[in-house]
């Protein structure tokens, strides 16, 4: 194929796993940041999971940015706290609304919180679980939503959005993201359309950087199949080319794509994004791993 004009990084959904002592990891580490200067010498970005669960504390933002080099890119997960409609509280009833839903106010305490990381972000990512309507009226609402909260991202910090109703997934929805610059996140996961059939109809509106997260199918399964040992294949994806197909297309359109796997995906994520390393080589400006 032509010289690509885009860029790529490959790399994988977290990196505190001890079961890729072997793969990546030379020993064991106690602690995530002590696993992250050696990931980084063989991928060059990550997703950071564990902010999804709570706001990040600034040690650990200066802790994993100690540990790789001004070149290495993160994208980090918003907490749930601003993504999550609702809120189950203990005991009986039905879920409550959650007042930290894309609060302006709670977005930016953790904007403040991973300032020192702003200039090495590929991504901040809002991830939003199904939807139903009991939670969210439909894709107009939702947009409103989200129209009402994106003034409150800083100008040039790059927001992206995982939106896991199939359903929304419109030409207006993309036209939305489009306009308002917000990068959309495809998501290969059980009961979403696969990636490279969303891009097929949607990638002519997309903006000049997507996140392409692979995640797989259920959970349970793979989980009982490798007993949470991350470190073969079990569930091997035959349409992987076609994801292939997909990124080469939108390198030669010149976004700027990054790609994480997640271990549930095909059961080692080290395994499949050197697949991927291997199948693109030579596709983009700049590939993802370390060494290449």
């Amino acid at each position: 194929m032509d010289v690509a004009k885009g860029s790529l990084r490959i790399g994988t959904c977290s990196w505190n796993i001890d079961s890729w002592v072997g793969l990546v990891y030379a020993e064991k580490s106690p602690t995530a940041a002590g696993y992250l200067a050696e990931y980084a010498r063989r991928f060059r970005t990550v997703e950071i999971d564990s902010w999804f669960y709570r706001l990040p504390d600034a040690s650990d933002v200066l802790s994993y940015l100690a540990q790789v080099d001004r070149g290495f890119s993160f994208t980090a997960k918003v907490t749930r706290d601003i993504s999550l409609t609702h809120e189950r509280r203990p005991g009986p009833g039905d879920p409550v609304p959650n007042p930290g839903f894309l609060s302006r106010e709670l977005f930016g305490r953790y904007v403040e919180r991973i300032a020192p990381m702003a200039p090495q972000l590929d991504a901040v990512m809002l991830e939003f679980e199904y939807l139903n309507r009991d939670k969210m009226p439909g894709v107009d609402a939702y947009m409103r939503r989200l129209d009402d909260f994106l003034p409150a991202v800083p100008e040039g910090l790059p927001v992206a959005i995982e939106t896991r109703n199939k359903n929304y997934l419109t030409r207006e929805y993309f036209q939305f993201l489009r306009d308002r610059n917000v990068i959309h996140v495809f998501s290969e996961k059980l009961y979403l359309p696969h990636v490279y059939e969303v891009y097929e109809e949607f990638g002519d509106l997309l903006t000049g950087r997507s996140v392409i997260r692979l995640l797989g199918g259920d959970r349970a399964v793979i989980e009982r199949t490798t007993g949470l040992a991350w470190n073969r294949i079990v569930d091997g994806k035959r349409d992987k080319p076609l994801i292939v197909n997909m990124i080469k297309d939108m390198l030669f359109r010149g976004s700027r794509v990054i790609l994480n796997v997640n271990n549930h995906y095909e059961g080692s994520a080290p395994i499949t994004a050197r697949y991927f390393e291997e199948a693109l080589a030579g596709a983009a400006g700049s590939i993802g791993s370390a060494g290449q």
